[in-house]
């Protein structure tokens, strides 16, 4: 039986290990949100380009991102069961992985502007999309390189380092945007290819400091941190890919529906893209808070699992959901008392900021299953448990969400609106299903 000072022990040890993760997460999201205002700026058209073409990069990235996240569970299953001498070959496996899987993504990107035109967006939209898409594509080499360094320092509980490369980032990303969008210091204004190559200096810059950081650290020498492959592993590989993909898809799911929607929005008209991308930028900046925790959950469940304490992956897991629906209920009435406000420090068209402030009333509402299902996909992870949360994920935004939104936004015809309740509608199935596996699993793992 657990007392209030286990939990309390807990909290404290998982906030210490979140606090980092969320800095560093919203300092990436604070990239977009930058790169929102400013385009914003520029106009409804600049804005709705970058949202469309940054959730149709994001579908793709996100399966490469998702699956070099499992490397951090795994490095702390090792870490609770002393396994040391391991953790250097599940990097260099997951190095050459990764490095793989971001020249696949940069392919299929490429190949894909191709086919925007078939995506029946506004035409004064798709031009700027298939600019924006180019360049940022080729950042998936860096930013997969950065994941690997990342997610790797972050399974052995070291959390500060990308939390402090992602602040600098965020800054260089400001002023490289400011230069090139807008046309200072002598450079021509690039407008919404200048917030593209700002993007792309920011993950060189994030990758390259990183890989500097943890092979010039005595702390890492052990493991061998460097482009060194002394051979393939392919035991390790398999392992890595078999839980790795699976984690990928899950994020490819909920991400891929997101990315549905924005399509889906852009057949109502540009205002209401504009509206969506400001409304989606605001609800991601709770959602990094919470992914913070979800990470740092699902480090304490791996630690747990690996020193065989099946009652410490329970209280681990619970704790992290706990926390999760702390932070998202205050974000929650942020947005509910701020609706209005909001949406001024991006546009000043009038029109767009009346209907993001609508969005922002269900964005509100979604924050307590956002939360949970975010927790529950990590705590999961925690369990090395991938493939019932990938079937849930997809039930819950492809066969529930998609459709209903679908259904309300051009059947009943409340357009934008329509589509944001059927995102609600699929976070809140998600959130329950997983919450109720963690607690399957977890009395199973118990009980054996």
């Amino acid at each position: 039986m657990l007392n209030f000072q286990d939990i309390k022990k807990e909290i404290f040890i998982t906030l210490k290990l979140a606090y980092p993760v969320i800095i560093g997460q919203l300092g990436i999201i604070m990239m977009g949100v930058v790169d929102s205002i400013m385009l914003g700026r520029l106009g409804p058209v600049p804005l709705a380009a970058s949202s469309l073409g940054n959730s149709l990069i994001f579908i793709i990235l996100i399966i490469g991102i998702g699956s070099s996240i499992v490397v951090s569970p795994l490095i702390a299953i090792l870490v609770g069961a002393k396994r040391y001498s391991e953790c250097g070959v599940y990097f260099r496996q997951s190095l050459l992985i990764n490095v793989v899987l971001s020249l696949i993504m940069l392919v299929i990107i490429l190949i894909g502007v191709n086919f925007i035109t078939y995506l029946d967006q506004p035409p004064e939209i798709i031009s700027q999309t298939i600019i924006y898409m180019t360049i940022v594509g080729f950042s998936a080499i860096p930013l997969m390189i950065y994941q690997t360094y990342k997610q790797f320092i972050e399974g052995l509980s070291v959390m500060k380092p990308a939390m402090v490369i992602s602040i600098a980032a965020n800054i260089i990303n400001a002023f490289v945007n400011w230069v090139l969008i807008f046309g200072k210091l002598g450079f021509p204004a690039l407008g919404i290819a200048g917030a593209a190559w700002a993007t792309f200096a920011s993950r060189i810059f994030m990758a390259l400091v990183i890989m500097f950081y943890v092979m010039r650290s005595y702390k890492y020498k052990q493991f061998d941190v460097t482009f060194h492959f002394r051979s393939l592993n392919f035991p390790v590989i398999k392992k890595i890919l078999r839980l790795g993909l699976p984690g990928g898809f899950q994020n490819f799911f909920e991400v891929g529906a997101f990315s549905i929607a924005v399509v889906m929005i852009g057949w109502i008209g540009t205002d209401e893209l504009a509206a969506h991308q400001i409304a989606i930028n605001l609800a991601s900046i709770s959602f990094m808070g919470v992914l913070g925790i979800s990470q740092a959950a699902s480090i304490r469940v791996g630690n747990a699992m690996g020193g065989q304490n099946i009652a410490n992956v329970r209280k681990a897991g619970f704790t992290g959901i706990g926390l999760g629906l702390s932070v998202m209920f205050f974000t929650g009435l942020t947005f509910l008392f701020l609706n209005k406000f909001l949406p001024t420090l991006y546009v000043s068209d009038k029109n767009v900021i009346a209907i993001a402030s609508k969005l922002l009333i269900i964005a509100a509402l979604f924050q307590l299953s956002d939360g949970t299902q975010a927790v529950g996909i990590g705590i999961l992870r925690g369990l090395t448990d991938v493939k019932g949360p990938t079937i849930i994920t997809f039930i819950a935004y492809w066969v529930i969400s998609l459709p209903v939104g679908y259904l309300f936004g051009f059947t009943f015809h409340y357009g934008v609106e329509g589509v944001w309740f059927g995102l609600l509608i699929g976070l809140t199935v998600s959130a329950i299903l997983l919450t109720l596996r963690f607690n399957y699993k977890s009395k199973h793992l118990i009980q054996f």
